[in-house]
């Protein structure tokens, strides 16, 4: 997770986003293959794609806090619709350059599968790292319910998905832009929670990799990937090696391979 509210070395800031109010940032390179688009998860925010984009030389990179996080945290209401309609106007605007993949992180790559299936033009690529998808497989949950204090579940979340120590050497400044993002993430969660089916994977028409590391919830994913390729035989499955939930920023030379060798496979 990137802490600063400007984008990172790499990524350079729009002036003219394609949604009034959301803050985009983009990487380009010559003779680019691709853009792809990156689409982030909870309580994180577009900068954090900055590695990965740095990795690669092949594709340009686009990436943008969503609505609700950071750059772009007044703006609303925070649905998965609002979510997709999102990434289809900057699919729109960089489609007119060349082919576009998506690639989303967590609660990213249901934003990616729902974008793709509203619009299969849209994107001729879709990449899902570790993205939730409960009712298809559900994960026991360590708390039952949610609260409504949108800034506790903010620091809960940080604690759970990082670490204690990592949310004690953020400052008060940093703990606080966390907070504050925790509607857009009580937003996220309450959608998961609800169980009921965000698409029907069915109608997924778009080459799409569900990505997952090998950390201590490993025989989860792969249970889910299976499930995967049976609903969607355009869905393949690939698991990197000595990578966690944030392997864009843990594993981002990887990240980058698994990119270029999905491109160039189909």
């Amino acid at each position: 997770m990137s802490s600063g509210a400007h984008p990172p070395r790499g990524l350079h800031a729009l002036t003219e986003s394609p949604v009034p109010g959301l803050a985009v940032a983009e990487r380009r390179v010559e003779d680019a293959l691709a853009t792809v688009i990156c689409v982030h998860g909870g309580l994180d925010r577009g900068g954090s794609f900055a590695r990965l984009a740095r990795r690669s030389d092949a594709f340009n990179f686009v990436a943008y806090d969503r609505r609700g996080y950071q750059g772009s945290r007044s703006l609303g209401p925070l649905t998965l619709n609002d979510h997709i309609e999102d990434l289809l106007a900057i699919a729109d605007r960089e489609e007119t350059l060349g082919p576009v993949i998506y690639f989303g992180h967590s609660f990213g790559g249901l934003i990616a599968m729902g974008a793709a299936i509203a619009s299969p033009s849209s994107a001729q690529l879709v990449i899902a790292y570790e993205s939730p998808l409960p009712w298809v497989l559900a994960r026991e949950s360590s708390r039952a319910t949610l609260s409504t204090d949108a800034a506790y579940e903010a620091e809960v979340f940080f604690r759970r998905m990082v670490s204690n120590s990592a949310w004690e050497r953020l400052s008060e400044r940093e703990q606080q832009s966390r907070r504050l993002d925790g509607p857009a993430l009580l937003s996220d969660l309450t959608r998961l929670r609800t169980g009921e089916p965000a698409f029907d994977l069915a109608d997924l028409k778009t080459p799409t990799l569900y990505v997952h590391g090998d950390g201590i919830i490993a025989d989860y994913y792969r249970e889910l990937g299976g499930r995967l390729q049976l609903a969607n035989p355009l869905i393949q499955v690939r698991e990197i090696p000595h990578a966690n939930h944030g392997a864009h920023l843990s594993n981002p030379d990887q990240l980058s391979t698994v990119i270029l060798e999905a491109w160039e496979s189909l």
